[in-house]
């Protein structure tokens, strides 16, 4: 039977820094796989159009290294998705039957998919069709962006929770509407967001090497090509990227205003408010702008959420307000579980009470207001790194790409040094990006709903504190073991001659 206790606070911390180790080593590949897909894609569908082998040797290049990458990120992805049993067990009783639902359609439909063709796009050159082989490698990458969607269903429910009742008999969340889990907005637009800057990855990730060979004076005419395709792409990606963080503003301004508070670093809130470049440096009514896509629209800030305010005839609870219909709540549900079998009356008003409260059950497992504010300056700079890399990397991509169509690349070393570097930067952006939205949303391991505090599996504080330790070692080891192979391939090159 699942315990509603929190846990004390050392096995918290240490249960979500194993998990935010886990998740970010995971998040170093599946962009990379996402992005190259698209790059290698395109290189094959030109050779399928040219028939120019030159255009085949270059996409197995980068097939080469994208099977490397996703090979080591298949690894991490299976032990993350496990750490929700062994790390949250409470979290998977309360919400499995809708949390397991899309991770069990990524894993029956969409990684069976990928799995499948990549066998053909890898070993399947000299035995099927140019047109079939161009099929699978495309559905290979169909595939994982189909594993990322499901994925990111389960994660934008955790945001904003819909399409579900709790039934407190069960003690479970059971989904009322499968549509609103996997087709609401939230999930809509982190999918279009995070697989974008996927292609962005890929496309900065090409972009960097070729420029490696240019300042090598090696395989030239692979670069220049490489680069013309990787910087389309990732133009276009980068685009679609400051698009969709657009309107994941909207829906976090929405559903989530602690978590944009926290970004801006918003004391007092109000009309018309100001966006912070940096401490001491504010747009007049850009963050309202972004907010609400309104000059004068209202945003509210850390004092107004945790007070309480009104704002078009509309009152907010304070979070002391909240805690304590929580708390009614959490009173309610235990009466109703002890009641249930033989005292139906008193069930029943226990149930109509905690009917009455529900909407703020996690809020009964809060102790103080503070502790609904996420940690701020990790919030606020991640934001800027985020949201400055973006930038940094759209001025990059369009100045090689300028450059290369006049012919004038090769003599802008700087600029190759720059497309280089611009590797880390992209990985820097895409990190920064997952911390602001997971811890963003602290305490929460659902949004309102669910505490972590009382999700974490009631483990011994130092067995988890052991498989960190061997989990950062594993971690690690497999990163410098791509790193190193990568390096050897790219090193090694483009194969001269067709096989």
């Amino acid at each position: 039977m699942l315990q509603f206790q929190l846990i004390e606070a050392s096995l918290v911390d240490w249960s979500r820094a194993q998990f935010a180790l886990t998740a970010c080593y995971h998040w170093l590949f599946v962009p990379l796989t996402l992005g190259l897909a698209v790059v290698m894609g395109v290189m094959e569908t030109l050779y399928v159009i040219r028939k120019d082998d030159f255009w085949k040797r270059t996409a197995q290049f980068w097939m080469r290294l994208f099977g490397i990458n996703f090979a080591i990120g298949v690894a991490t992805g299976i032990i993350l998705e496990f750490e929700f049993g062994t790390n949250w067990s409470n979290y998977s009783w309360l919400v499995g039957d809708i949390f397991g639902a899309p991770l069990a359609i990524e894993g029956i439909v969409a990684f069976f998919m990928e799995s499948t063709f990549i066998a053909v796009m890898f070993f399947g050159w000299n035995k099927v069709g140019r047109r079939f082989h161009l099929a699978s490698t495309w559905l290979t990458g169909i595939g994982a962006t189909l594993s990322a969607w499901w994925i990111l269903v389960a994660n934008s429910w955790m945001q904003h929770p819909v399409g579900m009742v709790f039934n407190p008999e069960t003690v479970r969340h059971e989904m009322v509407d499968f549509w609103a889990v996997a087709f609401q907005g939230v999930a809509v637009t982190k999918f279009f967001h995070t697989v974008m800057s996927g292609w962005m990855t890929g496309a900065v990730f090409a972009v960097g090497v070729s420029c490696w060979y240019l300042l090598q004076g090696r395989h030239k005419r692979m670069a220049l090509a490489s680069i013309r395709v990787a910087c389309a792409v990732g133009l276009f990606a980068t685009l679609a990227v400051i698009y969709t963080g657009d309107r994941s503003g909207i829906e976090i301004a929405k559903h989530q205003p602690m978590k944009l508070a926290a970004a801006e670093g918003l004391q007092q809130g109000g009309e018309g408010a100001a966006f912070s470049i940096v401490p001491g440096v504010e747009v007049p009514q850009l963050l309202s702008i972004l907010a609400t896509h309104d000059p004068k629209g209202y945003v509210p800030g850390i004092n107004d959420l945790l007070n309480g305010y009104s704002h078009n005839g509309e009152t907010h609870l304070s979070a002391a307000e909240k805690m304590e219909r929580g708390r009614r709540a959490v009173e309610a549900f235990g009466r109703l579980r002890a009641n249930l079998k033989d005292h139906p009356e008193q069930a029943a008003e226990a149930r109509r009470q905690f009917d009455e409260n529900v909407k703020y059950f996690g809020y009964g497992y809060i102790d103080h207001p503070e502790e609904l504010v996420p940690n701020i300056p990790i919030v606020y700079w991640s934001f800027r790194v985020m949201v400055g890399a973006g930038m940094a990397l759209l001025l990059v991509l369009v100045l090689v790409l300028w450059h290369e169509r006049r012919g004038l690349l090769e003599q802008r070393r700087w600029l190759l040094h720059l497309g280089v570097w611009s590797i880390l930067l992209v990985y820097a952006a895409g990190q920064a990006g997952w911390i602001v939205a997971e811890v963003g949303r602290q305490p929460w391991a659902i949004q309102d709903m669910l505490p972590v505090g009382t999700a974490v599996s009631q483990l011994e504080t130092a067995s988890v504190q052991t498989t960190f330790v061997l989990f950062a070692v594993l971690f690690t080891a497999l990163l410098a073991a791509e790193v190193r192979i990568m390096c050897r391939a790219i090193k090694q090159g483009p194969e001269e001659k067709t096989e």
